[in-house]
């Protein structure tokens, strides 16, 4: 199984990312260009390991870093001490400092190194010294509030927004016309393409092929895949859809959608340039 990986304030095209195209009134001071915030995050998160609730906080803070996702961290008080043990492991990063590690333990249960802290962070760094974060593959499950999130936290500056659309959509490969509509959704997402969701009834459906495939993204839910048979090969992967997206964005559900890096797209007559991301 793969995950989606997303745009954030320090990734990609946000606005300390690497591929920013936006302009500041104020030049960016950050040390060694390498912007850190810390912020104070309005939700209840919850941390679960081998059916416990390891970590549990409406205090927790999200760390924003030029080039990572974010990363909760949690005040220690709010952290099982009980199931944690303190390991020798320690590793240094240049812009925080050194970090000191525990791993989880219930029952038989261990993940190994799986807890870090900065004890006494650098004084450039936000104030990190009294919090701890895990690392997300490390537990089994996350919960903002009472719904399950995966790969990553949701950052709030990220938007995902389905609007209903009368363009006219194509999309082709190899020249041969796999689905056509003027009914599609369209999704605006932070930092990626205009992605066209199409109805299943306006997609030649004898051109797909199941898929085992399965990706998980924290603003839309877990998503399925078809691979493309059309002009005398199989294009692997290149259509997904949601059967039970996240409510937020339920309009997508059974939708399908074509990667626009991986087809030739058409929008009311004018050919796509085909975007570069992650999956070009």
């Amino acid at each position: 199984m793969r995950e989606e990986s997303a745009m954030t304030l320090t990734i990609g095209t946000g606005p300390f990312g690497d591929q920013s195209t936006g302009t500041f009134n104020f030049e960016v001071t950050a040390p060694r260009n390498h912007p850190l915030y810390l912020e104070d995050s309005p939700r209840r998160v919850r941390v679960v390991f081998a059916g416990e609730t390891v970590a549990d906080s409406r205090s927790v803070k999200l760390l924003h870093e030029k080039n990572h996702l974010p990363v909760y961290y949690f005040p220690e008080e709010d952290v099982r001490r009980d199931l944690l043990e303190e390991t020798d492991h320690t590793t240094h990063c240049p812009f925080k400092g050194d970090a000191s590690y525990w791993s989880v333990k219930v029952g038989d249960r261990v993940a190994e190194n799986a807890v870090w802290g900065y004890p006494e962070p650098l004084d450039s760094a936000p104030p990190l010294k009294g919090l701890v974060a895990f690392y997300w593959k490390a537990m089994d499950a996350w919960f903002e509030e009472e719904e399950e999130v995966f790969v990553h936290p949701r950052d709030p500056y990220h938007r995902v927004d389905v609007l209903e659309s009368s363009r006219r959509v194509k999309v082709s490969v190899s020249g041969e016309v796999l689905a056509e509509t003027d009914r599609p959704k369209v999704l605006f997402e932070t930092g990626l393409p205009p992605r066209y969701y199409i109805p299943p009834e306006d997609v030649r459906r004898e051109a797909l092929r199941p898929s085992e495939k399965e990706t998980r993204c924290p603003y839309k839910g877990v998503a399925s895949y078809y691979s493309v048979e059309a002009g005398g090969e199989l294009l692997e992967d290149i259509v997904w859809y949601y059967p039970e997206p996240i409510p937020a964005v339920a309009g997508i559900v059974d939708h399908l959608c074509f990667f626009n890096e991986k087809v030739d797209l058409e929008v009311d007559g004018e050919r796509q340039k085909k975007p570069r991301t992650q999956w070009s």
